[in-house]
């Protein structure tokens, strides 16, 4: 036992804090030096990530609409396996992990992983800095290598968890987003505006896009899905990208008014 894996899908670099504090904890607690795989691009996803006894991992996601994020969930269950320990990660933008973790976990779990530990953290939300605004803080991440620290611990003297040890539910529906008025809103073919008097075509936008759906020679054309991860909106050094759909604007303003308080951090150990 010893090698110590971070893991993660970040596309906004909340998640890839979180996950590398956390691997590093662990890796110092075993005397070894943590090793990391950023899987946001769509060129990671290609190739598939193996682990042995001696490994434990740390797999990092972003909480959507309640749930692992639908485009990435089949490359955790085709691409991700191990046989050694893995724990499972999650960020939530303040309102709610709701089952996320619990299906995180299951996927690791029905893939050969055995799981010591398991964390829901804050992080600020993706779309609007309004809502746990500069989070993970360092207190946040304090309490990230706390518990990491003890997942590896966990590890060693083979200590697991089961399902029932994770609140939610692995296939549960997706959190339905809402309005003001408390009404569902539709915002799945939004795609971010752009404001060609303030882009000058440096292609960060495309490089940054997990989806690989912006197209490099029309940034303002969208060539796939868009996840609404808002990564091209937060990277792009020029404020030139923003959501302009009115069910999308309306569902941020529910958020900012019903979910300001701070949320708190879950560690399962």
């Amino acid at each position: 036992m010893g090698r110590v894996t971070g893991l993660y899908f970040s596309p906004c670099g909340n998640v890839e804090r979180i996950v590398r504090t956390m691997a590093a904890a662990a890796a110092e607690r075993l005397g070894t030096e943590p090793k990391f795989a950023d899987f946001t691009r769509p060129m990671a996803r290609k190739k598939d990530y193996r682990f042995g006894t001696e490994d434990l991992v740390f797999v990092g996601l972003p909480v959507y609409a309640g749930r692992v994020p639908n485009k990435i969930a089949p490359f955790i269950a085709a691409g991700l396996s191990g046989s050694g320990g893995a724990v499972p990660v999650v960020c939530f933008g303040n309102r709610s992990f709701d089952n996320a973790l619990a299906e995180l976990f299951s996927l690791l779990h029905q893939n050969g992983f055995a799981i010591p530990a398991a964390a829901a953290v804050v992080g600020q939300h993706a779309f609007t800095a309004a809502l746990a605004t500069g989070r993970p803080t360092a207190e946040d991440l304090n309490a990230a290598r706390a518990f990491a620290v003890r997942a590896a611990e966990k590890w060693t003297e083979g200590a697991w968890l089961s399902q029932g040890d994770i609140p939610g539910q692995p296939d549960a529906p997706y959190y339905r987003p809402l309005g003001p008025d408390g009404e569902p809103v539709d915002f799945l073919r939004a795609t971010p505006a752009v404001d060609y008097g303030l882009c000058n075509h440096c292609g960060t936008c495309a490089s940054a896009c997990p989806m690989g759906s912006i197209d490099r020679d029309d940034p303002g054309k969208t060539v796939g899905v868009c996840i609404k991860c808002q990564a091209c909106v937060v990277k792009c050094r020029r404020g030139a990208r923003s959501f302009t759909d009115r069910a999308f604007l309306s569902h941020r303003a529910m958020l900012e008014r019903d979910y300001a308080r701070p949320a708190e951090n879950v560690f399962i150990v």
